[in-house]
């Protein structure tokens, strides 16, 4: 998200939710879903506090413009021109710890890289990033757990930040969009390395491609930082392969066989195969990324074409020069 547009941009029974489902049946548990809608709590604090500091009504006394939504005093909104987001200004966004390559390189301010994802732009975004988190994220921590949903969402923030600080260093940014990018992408993960308990495997496939790339899509449109989104994802779907192995289709069954009987394997070869290549990446792709952000390299510097991944000009539209 930039300066000038500062948004980031088994069947299961009793199952309401509108996202297909394509599990085969299993023995496995269902958690209760309680992270996830604390991490949406906690989003919509932060937005609060930011709006609170920001403090619209006194920061822009005297001037020409004026805040949006006067009666709600302090936190009243920047004027639409300046942020058409409802929300507040750059200024306090970066005050509160904004993704700024500057002051992570330059300022020794490596935290940013966490707090971004955080922070949201104005109340739209917020509101639609913490709509997608819900219907996405409370469904994956009922499969899968807390600690495992958490680690996935904290850590594709995370990879969603370095791979954003790489490429754009003249603009903020901010937004959870990172961590809800390594969820779908984590999604995606999970169908391909428990490929055989899935029925109706290649709509499940389409259904998760089509979501993503519409979403990755959206990321071409100017201001909008789709080097968060694509970071996020790929650190989603490698983490996906390490943390979301289900055991094969019959094993928890088999373990009350009779002790003679045949035993299946909990998972199969090609599963661990998955797990240690993307153990692999994971490990070399955070270790080179953090080590050319730290030495103050640009990414472009290497991809001549990479800028296009994020704003795709048009006779509608300029890119900002990144």
């Amino acid at each position: 998200m930039t300066s000038g547009d500062l948004e980031r941009g088994t069947k299961n029974r009793g199952n309401n939710s509108n996202f297909p489902s394509y599990y085969v049946e299993t023995a496995e548990k269902q958690w209760t879903s309680w992270l996830i809608p604390m991490f949406v709590v906690a989003n919509i604090v932060v937005f609060i506090v930011v709006m609170y500091v920001n403090d619209c009504p006194h920061k822009n006394l005297g001037s020409e413009r004026s805040c949006v939504a006067k009666l709600l005093g302090r936190f009243s909104f920047q004027p639409l021109k300046e942020n058409p987001l409802f929300g507040p200004s750059s200024a306090t966004l970066e005050k509160m710890g904004a993704l700024e390559w500057n002051k992570i390189v330059r300022g020794d301010q490596g935290w940013r890289l966490i707090t971004c994802m955080w922070l949201h732009a104005g109340v739209i975004h917020v509101l639609a990033n913490m709509l997608s988190l819900v219907f996405i994220g409370i469904r994956l921590e009922q499969q899968f757990g807390f600690v495992r949903v958490g680690l996935i969402y904290l850590v594709s923030g995370f990879g969603g930040s370095i791979f954003s600080s790489l490429f754009i260093q003249r603009n903020i940014s901010v937004g959870a969009s990172g961590a809800l990018f390594g969820l779908l992408g984590a999604m995606l993960s999970e169908l391909l390395t428990n490929w055989t308990i899935y029925s109706n495997k290649i709509a499940a496939l389409l259904t998760l491609v089509v979501i993503i790339a519409i979403n990755l899509a959206v990321g071409i449109l100017p201001h909008v930082d789709n080097f968060a989104h694509i970071g996020g994802f790929f650190t989603g779907f490698l983490l996906g392969f390490v943390l979301l192995l289900r055991p094969q289709f019959g094993w928890v069954e088999s373990r009350h066989f009779r002790a003679d009987a045949h035993v299946k394997s909990k998972h199969k070869a090609y599963q661990y195969m998955f797990l240690l290549a993307a153990a692999v990446l994971l490990i070399v792709g955070f270790t080179l990324g953090l080590v050319m952000l730290f030495k103050g390299e640009n990414g472009n510097d290497h991809c001549s074409w990479c800028h296009y991944l994020s704003c795709v000009p048009t006779s509608k539209w300029k890119c900002e020069n990144r």
